[in-house]
């Protein structure tokens, strides 16, 4: 077992226990002054600092490039340093990527949505109908107000079809700042990089394997799965269309939203609206 796990262990059995240091490290197994003791490691914040300047100006270098660059600047450092700093600072790279693609994120953090508008959330979800027939639904939401924008269903998307989506919402609420995506062929494809190119949208695509990356429309598609898909038998598409859109209003109207305070989507986009206009 890891000092660092035996350290959580110990402070468990004093919390759980109400049991002093001496017992919990005794029970353990692990030595007082181990627990107490405190790393001197050097954080290196210039180091990564500077790595990080780098890895923004060089969008497509790896670890070892940057490495180089790094001991030709003096830093007398080795690839594994710079591949333990890289990795905890989260400067990874997708290791492919579709040429052409002028809109996307490279290597910035993911703040916070600050207000309507300025960071959706899109993804798909399957389901099938009674008789088995798959379809597709598309979900957006405001990663800010909550706010499930858009819920449609279809027995198949091709990328022209979510641009025509994107087109109508954007008329009836205004153009985001970014959106977040995952790596699928209708949000990876030329269309939608040519569509979000041309209204200065930032895609803001997920690395492969992290859906955490795109918590909010998991959550959503979470929600959708459980409360509405789970408990309804669709008898057709049209029919689906019509459950899932009465859900959709049903979740904005009246569902309470814990981390809004609980108090539903549209309730919260209602309080914040009028601030954004006088400023």
């Amino acid at each position: 077992m890891r000092p660092v796990r035996r350290r959580e262990l110990v402070r468990h059995l004093q919390v759980a226990y109400g049991i002093s240091e001496r017992k919990a490290c005794g029970a353990a197994g692990f030595g007082r002054a181990s627990h107490r003791y405190t790393s001197r490691r050097d954080p290196q914040v210039e180091l990564r600092i500077r790595l990080k300047d780098l890895a923004e100006s060089r969008v497509r270098y790896g670890y070892r490039r940057l490495s180089i660059l790094l001991r030709r600047e003096g830093w007398r450092v080795n690839d594994k340093r710079i591949y333990r700093l890289y990795n905890e600072e989260g400067l990874s790279i997708r290791t492919r990527s579709p040429k052409r693609r002028r809109s996307c994120r490279y290597r910035t953090g993911r703040p916070d949505a600050a207000g309507v508008n300025d960071c959706w959330a899109m993804d798909f979800m399957s389901d099938r109908l009674f008789d088995e027939r798959p379809f597709r639904i598309l979900t957006i939401i405001d990663c800010h107000t909550r706010e499930a924008l858009a819920c449609s269903a279809r027995t198949g998307f091709r990328a022209y079809q979510v641009v025509e989506e994107l087109d109508r919402l954007c008329r009836v609420r205004g153009k985001p700042q970014r959106i977040r995506v995952d790596n699928g062929t209708e949000f990876a494809g030329r269309m939608l990089d040519q569509w979000a190119y041309l209204n200065k949208v930032e895609l803001d695509f997920s690395r492969p394997g992290n859906p955490t990356d795109n918590a909010h429309i998991e959550a959503f598609n979470s929600r959708l799965r459980q409360e509405c898909l789970n408990a309804s038998w669709f008898l057709s598409l049209p029919d689906a269309r019509d459950r899932i859109e009465a859900w959709r209003e049903d979740y904005n109207l009246n569902r309470p939203h814990s981390s809004l305070g609980n108090l539903t989507p549209s309730a919260f986009a209602a309080q914040i609206k009028p601030a954004r206009k006088v400023a």
